[in-house]
């Protein structure tokens, strides 16, 4: 849905000089199997540029990046597969040399040296916030903005924003050289309000199951009004005044796009009747994102009942309405 957003950034960065050497970052990389998906995509991409212009292909030191706690352990054993799969499509023209390294770490600080980037690619991780925002503790009932959310809390929450993606934009600025492109895709919203349904409806369900729990005497409530989730979702005019804030790139694209919430709009097996179960497969995913900040909060007692419950909100949910995620891209290069 936005690869072509990326093609576009890659074969504007080899318009005019043509680097022996590509360097490009892939932040938030996880360590499933599609750790290694986008920098198969982009060498492609490159590969056919090459080839377009008769030109040798570059070498590419690929940077993987995620939190200390990612397993990279994992997407190195799996790393040998990945380059057998590069070499089998290697002709004597395109051979490709491919250096791969894993960078842990936040980044929301400085990763890589200073103008040592071409390129950098980000998938659904910068809607993730820094830490919680300060000031939200009377979001009561709630785990996320919401209608019911006093004013404060939708200020906090932008705030935070505003200061963790105007801190990554300076950081990348400081690696990136001159005319680097960056791409970044994350969950958004069309919408002006942050507390609107597009962007807080998947938390608010989740929300209810917790509240269940509340009502049922199986988790404190003191305990629920004091968990947060660390996520902003932004709309296409917030991203562009930091970004023009910041001052050192140059937007190309800025683009919305809707996913919908379906498992089998992805590609699933319709016949296989688990994965037909979309309260199933949602509640699946949504709990590898968000079981280890409900352990870490409330402990590991309650979370199968959580997404037990949680499945069934959202599949009857899912059976009555339309729903979608928003994705926001914005493609820039850096230009001071």
């Amino acid at each position: 849905m936005t690869k072509h957003i990326t093609n576009e950034a890659i074969t504007n960065l080899f318009s005019g000089a043509f680097p022996s050497k590509l360097v490009m970052a892939e932040l938030g990389c996880s360590s499933g199997p599609n750790a290694f998906m986008v920098a198969s995509e982009l060498i492609g991409m490159i590969d056919k540029i090459c080839r377009n212009q008769n030109k040798k292909s570059p070498e590419y030191q690929v940077f993987l990046n995620d939190l200390p706690g990612n397993d990279f352990n994992a997407i190195f054993r799996s790393l040998s597969n990945f380059q057998e799969n590069l070499k089998s499509t290697e002709t004597p023209h395109n051979a490709r040399l491919c250096f791969f390294s894993g960078v842990p770490g936040s980044f929301y600080g400085r990763l890589f040296p200073s103008d040592s980037l071409h390129f950098v690619h980000s998938s659904y991780s910068l809607m993730w916030l820094s830490q919680v925002p300060e000031g939200v503790e009377n979001n009561k009932g709630n785990i996320y903005m919401a209608s019911t959310s006093p004013k404060n809390v939708l200020i906090a929450y932008y705030k935070q924003f505003q200061k963790d993606f105007t801190t990554f934009l300076e950081c990348r600025s400081e690696e990136l050289v001159i005319g680097g492109r960056m791409v970044l895709t994350f969950l958004g919203r069309i919408s002006s309000n942050s507390a609107d349904r597009e962007c807080c409806y998947i938390w608010g369900l989740l929300a209810l199951a917790l509240n269940e729990l509340v009502d049922e005497g199986m988790i404190e409530e003191k305990k629920l009004d004091s968990f947060n989730i660390p996520q902003y979702t932004p709309c296409l005019e917030e991203v562009k005044s930091e970004v023009i804030k910041e001052g050192s790139f140059t937007i190309n694209r800025l683009e919305f796009s809707k996913v919908n919430w379906n498992a089998s709009d992805k590609g699933i097996n319709p016949l296989d009747a688990t994965f037909n179960d979309d309260g199933y497969s949602l509640a699946k995913c949504m709990r590898a994102v968000a079981e280890p900040l409900i352990i870490s909060h409330f402990g590991e007692t309650i979370v199968d009942e959580v997404f037990i419950r949680y499945r069934k909100i959202v599949a009857d949910r899912m059976a009555k309405e339309i729903t979608e995620f928003v994705n926001v891209t914005v493609s820039m290069t850096k230009t001071k």
